[in-house]
């Protein structure tokens, strides 16, 4: 089977290939569906996914829901874990730690960041997240912990 990271690769390259790869990431973690995330980038040490701002995300002051906006947050992480952990490694989620700053009042853009140090001093890694709003204004920001353990 193909890695999640080959596979984008492979299907970013062709036209309509990332909303492809969208497709099929939403319907490997169902749950993202609901968010309508739309995949901007994934490679090793970064993820990046937009949650739009439409009814399905809207709270009831209608703005993207702060769970909408985390969940676009782990998805992003799930892209940047896919693309940097060891291929004989597995990762899990172990907590996520973030705060509300501002409200989503357009699409968000989130992003998921680490670089090598993180994942360096495993098992336990942070990932940094934060999702920001059309004007550049960060709108949540924290940190994913995973548990980054040898495959058995």
């Amino acid at each position: 089977m193909p890695s999640t990271y080959a596979m984008y690769r492979k299907l970013s390259a062709l036209p309509k290939g990332r909303a492809v790869f969208g497709q099929l990431f939403s319907r490997a973690a169902p749950y993202f569906a609901s968010a309508h995330l739309r995949i901007v980038d994934m490679r090793p040490h970064h993820g990046e996914v937009v949650v739009p701002l439409r009814r399905s995300t809207k709270n009831h002051i209608g703005t993207v829901h702060a769970i909408a906006a985390c969940n676009g947050l782990e998805a992003a992480m799930g892209l940047l874990a896919e693309a940097t952990c060891p291929p004989d490694h597995r990762w899990l989620p172990k907590g996520m730690d973030v705060k509300y700053l501002a409200k989503s009042d357009s699409d968000v853009v989130c992003t998921a960041d680490s670089d090598a140090t993180d994942w360096a001093g495993g098992p336990e890694v942070p990932i940094t997240v934060r999702a920001t709003r059309a004007d550049g204004t960060v709108t949540v920001e924290g940190t994913i912990h995973l548990w980054v353990t040898p495959k058995k």
